[in-house]
């Protein structure tokens, strides 16, 4: 039996906007199954973003309901949301989002601090240095280049050992080299046991998930939510 980690039901998600209320998504139905790479690909404003935001808590559903590991997040409040993201998910953006006055170092801990983990500063060291940072970690985020932003972004996502590791354009800032770095270290997360969900414009990284899901106008297109070739 498929072990379905995240599964979304007839999901739908309504905003109020300056001309009324606006249909973000329109009811969407998709199951990602545990080890999955799953690519949301599709036109600017078809509702990528707003589906992995859905798919980690950060946008409640006004519709539908959104299933993680079993737990309804539509139902959960918001302390239990923030709880179930931190102990379940990494989350990266396209903007890195570090903390300006911390460093590398601290930027990593602090999530695992907040969730009570004794060798938070050890776990962290060892993210650094797996992405490749073990020189940088004294460094603030104003010392270090987009690339290194980003690693550090993503030893954050990395340190807590989440089940399901949602990113957002994690290489929309980066240019063509240091883009394929950051490809090489998603894949390296998932390869340790996270189901990956990304949201991309770049073919090369959609291409390399197992699975390719094109949105267009809010909702899921079927026919192409298909094996990547």
């Amino acid at each position: 039996m498929t072990d379905t980690i995240l599964s979304l039901s007839d999901a739908r998600l309504s905003l109020d906007g300056n001309a009324g209320r606006v249909e973000i998504l329109r009811g969407i139905d998709l199951d990602v199954a545990r080890g999955e790479t799953v690519a949301l690909v599709g036109p600017s404003g078809s509702g990528k973003s707003s589906l992995l935001m859905l798919m980690g808590g950060l946008e409640r559903a006004t519709g539908g309901s959104v299933m993680a590991l079993g737990r309804d997040l539509t139902a959960l409040g918001e302390d239990e949301l923030a709880r179930f993201r931190r102990n379940h998910m990494g989350i990266v953006f396209q903007s890195f989002h570090l903390i300006p006055t911390m460093t590398a170092l601290e930027n990593v801990a602090t999530p695992l601090e907040l969730a009570g983990k004794p060798d938070a500063f050890e776990r962290a060291e060892e993210e650094l240095r797996l992405m490749g940072l073990a020189d940088r970690a004294a460094h603030y985020p104003a010392q270090l280049s987009g690339g290194e932003q980003q690693r550090v972004a993503l030893a954050r996502a990395a340190a807590p050992r989440p089940d399901i590791l949602l990113a957002d354009e994690p290489t929309g800032n980066l240019d063509e080299t240091t883009g394929e770095t950051i490809m090489d270290l998603l894949f390296g997360l998932h390869e340790r046991g996270a189901t990956l969900v990304l949201v991309t414009h770049a073919r090369e990284l959609a291409e390399r998930c197992g699975r390719v899901v094109r949105m267009r106008d809010g909702r899921v297109e079927p026919e192409l939510a298909r094996a990547a070739e």
